[in-house]
């Protein structure tokens, strides 16, 4: 699902160029749920961006579901990007003026003009986050987890067989962090889907499949992991 062969990103240039990423090689396959750690600066943000496809690796290849994303025009990349990759942030990335079912429905907006079914399929996504009171109220009237959740049926919207989320439970409470992890497990234990989340928090690492720990640009550790259901 994704495979990464000798990847190095590289940062400026002259005599100091800053090394993010050196020779790294990865594959992960459909329906893992990888969780990556590291100390600020080890190179797992622009790891996340590579697999995004929202920046190019300075050598090496990068293949996502099959395709190799190095070989994509922009416009190529894009409609990739729209269709095969669901992003999760660490802010959300709601826009304020939108519903919650418009929020979830944006990716499909973007991409053509929706239909009763489009809208109906969001309004079910979020049922199935818990959400189904909140359907009509926009992001100012939510709270944070309720905000995540809304994300988090944005990025499922789709049926991407990627996911990829920035600190999902960053700024949640445990209560509300909890309950994303569980929904990202079983997005990845129920549906097939590739979820693979750059975490600060080592209980939330632990509800993955696998850990990956980075550090200076280059994979120190790879190793699985024993589930724990989070509190």
């Amino acid at each position: 699902m994704i495979r990464l062969h000798n990847v190095t990103k590289n940062y400026g240039h002259g005599t100091t160029p800053v090394h993010a990423l050196r020779e790294i090689d990865l594959h992960i396959g459909a329906g893992e749920f990888v969780a990556i750690m590291g100390p600020s600066g080890s190179g797992k943000s622009t790891l996340l961006n590579l697999l995004s496809a929202l920046d190019k690796p300075t050598t090496g290849s990068i293949a996502l579901a099959g395709r190799d994303i190095g070989q994509m025009d922009d416009d190529a990349v894009t409609l990739f990007r729209r269709t095969s990759i669901g992003l999760i942030f660490q802010f959300f990335n709601l826009l304020p003026t939108l519903t919650a079912v418009e929020n979830v429905m944006l990716p499909v907006l973007l991409a053509r003009r929706a239909t009763d079914a489009d809208r109906q399929n969001a309004r079910q996504l979020l049922e199935q986050v818990g959400l189904a009171h909140r359907l009509d109220h926009k992001p100012g009237a939510l709270s944070g987890g309720e905000m995540q959740r809304v994300a988090i049926a944005r990025a499922f919207v789709g049926q991407p067989p990627i996911i990829l989320a920035d600190e999902p439970t960053g700024n949640l409470d445990s209560t509300s962090g909890g309950e994303v992890l569980r929904l990202l497990r079983r997005q990845a234990e129920d549906k097939g889907t590739t979820v693979v989340m750059v975490t600060h928090d080592g209980q939330a690492a632990k509800v993955g499949s696998r850990l990956i720990v980075i550090r200076d640009g280059r994979i120190e550790a790879d190793d699985p992991v024993h589930f724990q259901t989070p509190r």
